[in-house]
């Protein structure tokens, strides 16, 4: 990886930690500069303009949480139980981490048009990732016809992130994650399954402390790289 892209992901990583407990996105590259104390032209040329910033740091956040499905070693027959611990692992990390919630801000088809092409095509190629991660485990479950399962539990997600990350929530309050899951299996169309019980969840709340791979530990990582080129 070359010395650019190295400074690239960290500056992204470093963006990212910066959001965390934000209810909107007002990071700007200024802010970033400031922060990484890195020159303002190193981070402008990075970053031309400020809808880059915004869509790399979505790219980023699409691809973070398709690295989680993909450590997910838990029911390999159950594509059900994968599917809410990974959504129970995502809403641990808006209400234990303070992590951002990007779906307030992308996908944005005007957004990402005012974006460079090449962070338009990393955000693409992440979200697309992720969906069809979301779609396979929705056609593995066994797919309801009648509505569109995809589009209307996103919707849901979307709509539960943003509340949870604006109220007081206890992050470790297994009756939240229960209903969660409770919902999440409702809207799916397998009201004939069995919703994961609570000792089920405090077990992987206890697994979800800490997450695989945080920004900040991704930071720290890019950072010692940026130090020996």
């Amino acid at each position: 990886m070359s010395s650019w892209q190295q400074r690239c992901n960290y500056l992204v990583s470093l963006a990212q930690n910066s959001l965390r407990g934000h209810k909107i996105f007002d990071l700007c590259r200024s802010h970033l500069v400031e922060i990484s104390q890195i020159s303002r032209g190193t981070v402008y040329n990075h970053f031309p303009n400020e809808s880059d910033l915004i869509v790399a740091v979505a790219a980023a956040e699409f691809n973070d949480f398709w690295l989680q499905t993909q450590s997910i070693t838990l029911y390999p027959d159950n594509p059900l139980y994968q599917y809410l611990y990974h959504y129970c692992w995502r809403l641990h990390e808006v209400t234990c981490r303070k992590r951002f919630v990007i779906s307030r801000v992308m996908p944005n088809t005007e957004l990402l048009s005012q974006a460079s092409v090449d962070y338009q095509a990393a955000f693409t190629q992440a979200y697309a990732r992720y969906q069809h991660w979301n779609q396979q485990q929705i056609q593995q479950m066994g797919e309801v016809r009648g509505f569109d399962r995809c589009a209307l539990v996103r919707g849901f997600i979307r709509g539960t992130m943003i509340n949870v990350s604006e109220e007081a929530v206890d992050a470790h309050d297994v009756q939240l994650y229960y209903q969660y899951c409770y919902a999440l299996t409702q809207l799916l169309g397998q009201s004939d399954k069995r919703v994961p019980n609570r000792d089920c969840i405090s077990h992987w709340l206890q697994l979800m402390t800490p997450s695989p791979m945080h920004a900040d530990q991704r930071m720290r990582f890019a950072l010692e790289h940026l130090m020996t080129v």
